[in-house]
């Protein structure tokens, strides 16, 4: 990681932000070939965007109450309008409600649209897990000895440990995972497949990589010995994989 210190003048430029930003563009790029190739016009893509960003920032906010609601009653202004604590998967379920909005505008069938946004969705994990690692937000790992282990000194959220420790370098990991879903998304969507296939296998695959690397993770226990981020990618993973069964029986079906 790198300090985050960056200034254009008096204006502070964070890390995070930029890659977040370069996550945002990339997806976009991604999604507007999709809609293109799938004839729709690449300019929705955009839109798209904007929607989902809002979606996200609240999705993840309400996600972050139910998450930690004693901090949420002890505090509520500051729970809901900190600069940390973004729940990914609470910005996942207010994205898709918020381009849900948009494919019925303007006449895309649902799962049709979600098969060109997977690609785009988990390349953009990809790139906002490098922002996570290069301003070490506190999604870092256990303690280790192995010998990739990293320090994070220059910490935005403050680093708790003595020098000379280091650290599983769980953003890395996920980064990793995640370019690599998305190069098999992205090999596959060409096949001819049942609408919905695509994003059916990025909720099987990118919730996996998510629940394995979370043994790393400092995240609290909430149940079975699983984190909440466990819990809830064992939920995706169910709903992907019954989700993709039952959309291939049916185009089977269809095409007896």
């Amino acid at each position: 990681m790198i300090p985050d210190n960056l200034h254009i003048g008096p204006i502070p430029i964070h890390i995070f932000g930029l890659l977040l930003a370069a996550a945002f563009l990339a997806a976009g790029q991604v999604l507007g070939r999709e809609f293109g190739r799938k004839g729709y016009d690449p300019d929705l893509a955009s839109t798209c965007l904007v929607w989902a960003a809002a979606g996200s920032l609240i999705g993840a906010r309400l996600w972050l109450v139910v998450e930690d609601w004693p901090a949420f009653v002890r505090d509520p202004i500051g729970l809901l309008f900190t600069g940390s604590g973004f729940v990914f998967y609470g910005g996942l379920v207010g994205g898709a409600i918020a381009v849900t909005t948009v494919f019925r505008r303007n006449g895309i069938p649902w799962w049709r649209g979600a098969d060109a946004v997977a690609p785009a969705l988990v390349l953009g994990q990809a790139i906002g897990r490098i922002g996570c690692q290069l301003s070490g937000d506190g999604d870092w790992g256990t303690v280790t000895d192995v010998p990739w282990g990293m320090a994070y000194p220059y910490a935005v959220v403050g680093w708790p440990h003595p020098p000379g420790v280091v650290v599983h370098p769980t953003p890395v990991y996920e980064s990793v995972a995640y370019f690599a879903i998305f190069a098999y998304l992205w090999y596959r969507r060409r096949e001819s497949l049942p609408d919905g296939s695509i994003f059916c296998w990025y909720l099987l695959l990118a919730p996996a990589a998510r629940f394995v690397i979370e043994f790393w993770r400092i995240n609290p226990i909430v149940a079975m010995g699983l984190s909440a981020a466990q819990v809830t990618s064992l939920m995706l993973m169910a709903i992907g994989g019954t989700q993709l069964l039952l959309r291939q029986r049916r185009w089977r079906t269809a095409a007896a």
